[in-house]
């Protein structure tokens, strides 16, 4: 019995001329395109220097930010004012002031002449938090390479710690070259099961309650466990099968691989999977139209997806949206598949993610098959 239903269900994803292409299209463009879109790397920030010093040591601060590969040097401004006119007409990110006799107050403080060190004015256009902090850090690190070279010049004590400083490296461990994509293309895999097998489940049967085709199936003798299965099977299939596309264009267009036991990676999917599956049938059952499936579905998925971690850090939260990522299995996957993925770890590593994800997943198939009303 549910062989057939299975065929039927293929056969109308066969015979609907929006379907199959999608199956097709939508994980090549997730993979394609939003690894370079959802980069959250702070680049070409502008920055503008007033330089009351003209030294040398500020003509080599100006000659690093134009070298950096994250800045576009606006210009040198001849008041700090005129500089911050710039920032208001959103014209500049960032402001460097350096001092009158900044270069002679170092070199006294660096040789222990007792002056005290001076400082430099950073100001920050902070309307985009992101941009202007980190934009802003990359700043201070010039400033500081700059002046820890001139250091390195100068006899005395300071010398010889900006030398040590100078001395140390630093390691990064699993994504050596800091390379986002790295990071993200783990948790497409999560927007690209949960849209395919969380939407199109849901949108099939309430489609077929507004067709009234739905009415057909309930005078007949199939049990509510067949009907389901036969609604949630083909699209388990359709997703694994758009994983084993999303792993091959990861490894064709930008050489990542899975560092873990592949298996596990189909594992989560699943799992995820049949989650999202379970709770577009449950939506679909107290939905009457594709309107309100839709209204519904993408309420819980937006929710979902912030407060997962794919994104920004969970530890970033405050304590009351951290509280819910322990009831979030887009989280328990998100961790799980980066961990898998990009430092290699085994099934032990990963145990409790996928313990949480299966209770969520059986959880969502019992009220899935309870919330189905069969008038037979």
């Amino acid at each position: 019995m549910i062989k057939f239903l299975i065929q039927k269900e293929f056969l109308q994803i066969r015979r609907n001329t929006f379907l199959p292409r999608l199956i097709f299209v939508f994980p090549i463009m997730i993979m394609c395109v939003m690894p370079w879109v959802m980069n959250q790397e702070v680049k070409n920030v502008r920055v503008s220097v007033v330089d009351n010093d003209r030294s040398t040591l500020s003509q080599q601060m100006v000659h690093s930010i134009e070298q950096s590969n994250y800045f576009v040097f606006t210009g040198l401004q001849p008041t700090y004012a005129a500089a911050l006119n710039k920032i208001e007409k959103s014209q500049t990110d960032i402001v460097l002031v350096v001092p009158q006799d900044f270069s002679r107050d170092l070199t006294r403080a660096q040789v222990g002449g007792g002056t005290k060190a001076p400082e430099l004015l950073i100001a920050a256009n902070a309307v985009n938090g992101t941009k202007g902090g980190i934009g802003s850090g990359y700043l201070s690190q010039i400033v500081t390479s700059t002046i820890a070279a001139k250091a390195a010049g100068v006899q005395g004590a300071a010398a010889g710690q900006s030398m040590l400083q100078q001395g140390l490296s630093t390691l990064y461990l699993y994504n050596k070259h800091l390379n986002y994509k790295v990071f993200m293309i783990p948790a497409l895999l999560a927007i690209v099961m949960m849209l395919m097998c969380g939407f199109l489940p849901a949108l099939n049967i309430v489609g077929e309650k507004e067709a009234g085709t739905i009415e057909q199936m309930n005078v007949t003798p199939v049990s509510k466990w067949a009907f389901i299965l036969a609604k949630l099977i083909p699209y388990w299939l359709i997703g694994l099968f758009i994983v084993t596309i999303c792993l091959i264009l990861a490894w064709a267009i930008y050489g990542i691989t899975c560092q873990g036991p592949l298996w596990l990676v189909y594992l989560l999917a699943m799992l995820l999977a049949l989650f999202f599956s379970s709770f577009g049938l449950i939506v679909s059952n107290y939905s009457d139209t594709m309107q309100q499936a839709i209204f519904v579905m993408w309420f819980f998925v937006v929710c979902l997806l912030l407060l997962s971690g794919l994104f920004t850090p969970t530890r970033s939260m405050p304590d009351w949206s951290y509280a819910t990522t322990y009831v979030n299995p887009m989280h328990y996957f998100i961790d799980a598949i980066r961990t898998v993925f990009v430092r290699g770890g085994s099934f032990g590593d990963i145990a409790h993610q996928v313990l949480a994800l299966l209770a969520f997943a059986l959880l969502m198939g019992a009220w899935a098959v309870q919330s189905y009303k069969k008038n037979s």
